[in-house]
């Protein structure tokens, strides 16, 4: 059996944290040790905007232990992942640079969307997880810098939604205020609350939760300490708040004391217990489990679902497509149109996998271009394209990283106006990154034209690339002279790209 021994290595706003795995297709993956360094880096990197040279110093020295580690666990991979407290730090590229001279090690810096995807595949991947987001469920991943939401309703991803409400901001925006859990449930009411009530009054209004899922530190130790069974994960929500509020006057001793914790002095556990309490009495669930999975865990599993060492269930590209069309509702997409362009898109990609050199992923990202093309018309028809571009920008979709939304954006802009050379989008997009969209709002745009009338007026539509020519052919009882003349003048883009002329042969029936 072939074992791989795997070291996930994360940099996070309070702490450097390592897991030691072994990744085999019998095993999965199991964890074979956990080491975690207090290190707050996001105490320099939130108020000050940049990490000091104690704490780089101090990071630098615990990963270059960590590197040892590894060494005496003969690791065949190892993956580095940092959070927002570096991402977010002025002096990012010199801490990297640093980093990269005294360990050797490559960090990969997340952004807000790998980091959270990542931590929710672990979670995603247990078999328990299909079951309960069919019923209704609220994926809430607390972190030091921010939380994140992602609903499901029916076992479709609805929305995700990202809070600067992290654990170690609240504590630096309430950190003179005190021990007192009475006072920082007054004060995080203030500040969570007002957020809680408009993701509630826009996405809860006619849904109810039967499950609230919850990723974050001490999450796990509260729910063992409620269900006394070390297996058991899952605990009444209503028993759960009960239980905090408990707690509500107690001082961190006794509450660190209460919950068996090793750190009886770490200062984010209050914020901690206060703001779990808070997003289970505002979303109002009926049950709670905490799967205890991390970010560590995450890492690994990323890593054995690319090496096909494991497979799972869930179906994270249909995660995308459901949030995104979720997406295209709220701005009043028209479905009809939507679904012959999404179909057309994908028809004309496929039959040009030969000339185009994209695969999967590229022909996902052209699908949730083609379902959110029209979305930027909610806010002006004239200006469409841009507001679409900055709508696309400012969503969490879950499962796409930053630069796979900006790919999106860009193709939904492009679909419209002229493709802009790359010197003007070189600060969005790298090279490669720019010939994606070049080639996807090249696809979108010959496709939308095929139904610019938004009246599906084509039947049977098939395409075949022959020579330096792409067939579509159709079968249609209207009229489709616009079409055919819309078609013509928007296939410029696709014949330079591509060298193949698009052409629409109709099939009388």
């Amino acid at each position: 059996m072939n074992i791989t021994t795997f070291a996930a290595i994360y940099i996070g706003s309070y702490e450097i944290s390592m897991k030691i795995f072994e990744l085999s297709a019998k095993r999965k993956i199991r964890e074979v040790d956990y080491i975690r360094k207090r290190v707050e880096l996001g105490k320099d990197a939130y108020a000050k905007g940049y990490i000091g040279y104690e704490l780089a110093e101090e990071l630098c020295s615990v990963l270059s232990e960590y590197t040892k580690i590894m060494a005496g666990y003969k690791v065949d991979a190892y993956k580095v992942c940092a959070s927002a407290a570096i991402r977010d730090a002025k002096n990012e590229l010199f801490i990297l640079d640093q980093i990269k001279l005294r360990t050797k090690l490559d960090v990969e810096v997340l952004s807000n969307s790998e980091h959270r995807f990542i931590s929710y595949k672990s979670v995603a991947a247990r078999p328990e997880f299909n079951k309960m987001i069919e019923k209704g469920a609220a994926v809430v991943d607390v972190g030091g810098g921010s939380l994140q939401i992602t609903l499901f309703q029916k076992g479709k991803a609805i929305t995700t939604q990202h809070l600067l409400l992290g654990t170690m901001r609240i504590y630096e925006k309430l950190s003179e205020i005190g021990n007192a859990v009475i006072y920082y449930d007054d004060l995080i009411k203030e500040l969570v609350d007002k957020e809680l009530e408009r993701f509630k009054d826009i996405y809860l209004k006619d849904n109810r939760l039967q499950y609230l899922i919850m990723m974050g530190d001490y999450s796990t130790e509260i729910v063992r300490k409620l269900e006394k069974n070390l297996d058991r994960t899952t605990v009444d929500a209503g028993k759960f708040v009960k239980y905090l509020n408990k707690m509500n006057r107690n001082s961190l001793g006794k509450i660190a004391e209460e919950l068996s914790l090793s750190n009886a002095t770490d200062p984010l556990l209050l914020p901690s217990i206060v703001l779990y309490k808070r997003i289970a009495e505002e979303l109002d669930a009926d049950s709670i489990w905490v799967p205890g999975s991390d970010i560590n865990d995450g890492i690994a599993c990323d890593y054995a679902l690319e090496h096909n060492m494991i497979r799972v269930e869930h179906d994270f590209d249909e995660d995308v497509i459901s949030a995104s069309k979720y997406m295209a509702q709220r701005y009043h997409g028209y479905t009809p149109h939507i679904d012959a362009l999404t179909e057309m898109a994908t028809l004309v990609f496929d039959s040009m996998k030969r000339v185009h050199g994209m695969g999967k992923r590229e022909r996902l990202l052209l699908q949730v271009a083609a379902i959110l093309h029209d979305c930027g018309k909610y806010v002006s028809l004239v200006n469409g394209p841009e507001c679409a571009y900055s709508i696309i920008m400012a969503s969490e979709i879950i499962g796409l990283s930053h630069l796979e939304r900006e790919i999106v954006a860009c193709t939904v802009k492009y679909n419209t106006y002229p493709l802009d050379d790359y010197e003007v989008l070189a600060d969005k997009l790298d090279q490669e990154s720019y010939m994606v969209v070049a080639k996807l709002a090249a696809i979108l745009k010959v496709s939308n034209a095929m139904d610019r009338s938004h009246k599906q007026k084509f039947k049977n539509v098939k395409a075949s690339l022959r020579g330096k020519q792409l067939v579509i052919t159709i079968e249609s009882m209207d009229d489709i002279v616009l079409e055919k003349g819309l078609f013509a003048a928007k296939s410029g883009d696709f014949e330079r790209i591509f060298s193949v002329k698009p052409v629409i042969k109709e099939k009388h029936t």
